[in-house]
This record gives C-alpha cells, sequence and structure tokens, in this order.
C-alpha cells in the first residue's frame, strides 16, 4: 500500500487531519486498532472551542453540532455556596464554546471521511513503525490483529495513537524527554436521565471538594465529583453520589439540583503529560500520543486539533512549494501552546479540587483565585480566553 501519509489513530488528531489533507489534495490512509462501534461508543465528554466549531463548519462536518450541541456564552463558578457567572462572550468579542461530546465528533468525522472515499482501516494489530530516518519510512500491522502482514509504504508517518500507542516509542527514549504530572485525586463520573438544573456548566470547589454539572442533551446530564483515584465504584451508591453532589452544588438562594436515573458511572484518574520533542524523523506524533491534561479545562479535544492544523499547514508548504521549515518547526510550534493549554488545565485543577497534600494557606489562596476572576476584569478575560481558545501565532 502506498500513500503520501500514513497516520495511527481514528481519535480526533488522526480524522481532523485526514479531512485537512484531502482538502489540501495530499493523500492518507488512516489505521486503528478499536472497531469502528467501539470507537463511536466510548462516551467521552467534549466543549468544543471556538475556532473549532468553525473549523467543523468550513470542513462541511458541523450540520449534526450545529443541531444538537448545546452553545455556551459563559461558565459558573462556585464556592461558599455563592455562584459567579463568568461572560466568556463579553470577555472575548463574541465567541462562544460549544458542548459537543466527543464520540458524537468522532461519528461525524468517520461518516464525512467514508462519504469522501477515504480509506480508514478498523480492528488492526502488530502495527510497527520502521525506518523513520529514511526517506520512505513504513508502518507494519495486520487486518483484525491476526491477518497477513501488510505494509503502508508513505512518506510522513502521523501518531495519532493516545498514551499507549506505538508511535511516541518509536521516538528513541534517549531522543525525548517526558514530563508527567500524578494528581492525588479523580473523577466519579455519573450520566443522568434527568432535565437540565442550570443553564450553563458549573464548576464548583465546595463541601469536599470539586464537582461539574454538564449536560449531554435536554433529559440527559453529566456530572462529576472529586474522589480518590484509587477508590472502587462499588463503594458509590447512587445515594452517596447525590449526597455528595448536592452538597458540592448547593446555594443559599433556595436553588436545588434535580435528581434522576443513573445510568452510568465510573472514575478515571487525572494527570498531565507532555513529550518532548514531538517529532522524529519522518515521525510525528499529535494529541495523547503526545500530550495529556486533565479534564478540568476542557483542552484534549481542542489541543489534538490545534496540532494537526499546524500539521497540515507545514505538510502544505512541503508538497506544494517544497518549504520544510514548518515540518522541522512542527514541535517547537506545537508545545508554545501545549505548554500554555497544560498551564490552564493546571491552573483551573489546582484552583477547583481539595488537595489533602496542601496546607490550609494553600487552600485559601485557591479561593482568593476565584476571588481575583470575580472581582477583576483581567483575570476573568484571562480565564474566558483561554477557555474558549487561544488565538494561533
Amino acid at each position: 500500500m502506498r500513500t503520501q501519509v500514513g497516520i495511527i489513530g481514528a481519535g480526533p488528531a488522526g480524522l481532523f487531519l485526514a479531512h485537512l489533507l484531502q482538502r489540501l489534495g495530499i493523500g492518507c490512509v488512516i489505521i486503528e486498532s478499536r472497531s469502528r462501534q467501539s470507537v463511536e461508543e466510548t462516551v467521552r465528554a467534549g466543549v468544543l472551542e471556538h475556532w473549532v466549531v468553525e473549523l467543523m463548519k468550513d470542513l462541511g462536518l458541523g450540520e449534526r453540532m450545529l443541531r444538537e450541541g448545546h452553545f455556551h456564552d459563559g461558565i459558573t463558578l462556585q464556592w461558599n455556596n455563592q455562584r459567579h457567572h463568568v461572560d466568556i462572550t463579553g470577555l472575548t468579542n463574541g465567541k462562544r464554546v460549544v458542548v459537543y461530546p466527543q464520540h458524537e465528533v468522532l461519528k461525524d468525522l468517520i461518516a464525512g471521511r467514508l462519504s469522501q472515499g477515504g480509506e480508514i482501516i478498523f480492528g488492526v494489530g502488530g502495527t510497527a513503525i520502521r525506518d523513520l530516518d529514511t526517506d520512505h519510512p513504513a508502518i507494519d500491522f495486520r487486518r483484525d490483529g491476526t491477518g497477513a502482514l501488510e505494509t503502508i509504504q508513505c512518506d510522513y508517518v502521523i501518531g495519532a495513537d493516545g498514551f499507549h500507542g506505538p508511535a511516541r516509542q518509536a521516538i528513541p527514549a534517549a531522543q525525548r524527554t517526558e514530563y508527567q504530572k500524578i494528581y492525588p485525586f479523580g473523577w466519579l463520573g455519573i450520566l443522568t436521565k434527568a432535565p437540565r438544573s442550570w443553564h450553563e456548566l458549573i464548576y464548583t470547589n465546595q463541601g469536599d471538594g470539586f464537582a461539574l454539572l454538564s449536560t449531554r442533551s435536554p433529559d440527559v446530564q453529566r456530572m462529576y465529583i472529586q474522589c480518590d483515584p484509587a477508590d472502587d465504584i462499588a463503594n458509590w451508591s447512587d445515594a452517596r453520589i447525590w449526597e455528595q453532589l448536592h452538597a458540592r452544588l448547593g446555594t443559599d438562594d433556595g436553588w436545588s439540583l434535580t435528581e434522576g436515573p443513573i445510568f452510568q458511572k465510573g472514575i478515571i484518574p487525572l494527570r498531565s503529560f507532555v513529550c518532548e520533542p514531538m517529532q522524529y524523523g519522518r515521525l510525528f506524533i499529535a494529541g495523547d500520543a503526545a500530550h495529556i491534561v486533565p479534564p478540568t479545562g476542557a483542552k484534549g479535544l481542542n489541543l489534538a486539533v490545534a496540532d494537526v492544523l499546524v500539521l497540515s499547514r507545514a505538510l502544505d508548504a512541503q508538497y506544494k512549494h517544497n518549504r520544510g521549515e514548518l515540518l522541522n518547526e512542527y514541535s517547537a510550534t506545537c508545545l508554545r501552546r501545549v505548554w500554555k493549554a497544560e498551564r490552564f488545565s493546571w491552573y483551573m485543577t489546582t484552583m477547583l479540587h481539595r488537595n489533602e497534600l496542601e496546607t490550609g494557606f494553600e487552600q485559601r489562596i485557591h479561593f482568593a483565585d476565584l476571588d481575583l476572576v470575580r472581582t477583576s476584569e483581567a483575570s476573568a478575560r484571562s480565564l474566558a480566553e483561554n477557555y474558549v481558545g487561544l488565538r494561533f501565532d
């Protein structure tokens, strides 16, 4: 098999890149270890930054998002039983975010890719990358994990295969540096059949710590509470979950949280991770293969799309004008944005969670940070600009 760009991974990075390259007339093939059903049914939260929404529309993939997504002009911060609305739209010259789950985005991207005749090979196994330091790198794989060995010969290999995929490991250990922070808390997330209790996302640091009130549809809500990442979900009865949600989201003005049947729940750990550099020879890594952020700042999917937007422009310059400087600068260009997103996600996470390893002094500083957003327009604007998506340099 021969193509210009071989892409490993049918997540946000790989699929967005395929659409961007197709628009530029650059050929590519995607291989993915999971089945299409597994990709589309793995439920993941999603808050799309303003520019990502515009990109989906520009690619002709935004029809369902515009119909089913929830456009938000702001977010609500809560502490000490009081709420403060952050006017995202007013602070960013009219920009908004859209709450639209990641798996729904992937459904749209996959359907669009296949309808345009693009190739995605699902369910592959034994993926290996070789000859990255030559002009003719290759990807070996087996269909269904057990079929005959097949090879994709290509000009460039894109590792969009997540944290556990083979792409990052193909960068020699002596030539990469990995930065990681493991947080001493996790999120217990639920899906509940209930009407909306609030018109926008609520991020709160109250009671025993963090809680997030979000939405999936008019009658399905998504909620999270801070918990021990090593805890057993069996220890969390529905009654205990609702008790904690009421405590952490309660106010002094008579507002009440609407309960409903919980039909999904689970615990996820939180961590920050960055790999430098994001390229080696003819290999370029993107998305979770290169960096992970805690979900508090809603940056994961958006950062993956930012990577491949930079990469698509660099590949376009190489193929159309034989200019390789943008490809050479890919890692440095992306990492400037990556570290800003890591900083914002760390800021939101530390500000909104209770950390038993911190002193009372540090906890009071976090409340001061929250109050600064309430009282300082400059602080509120900085939060809003980061939340809705930083501009590209």
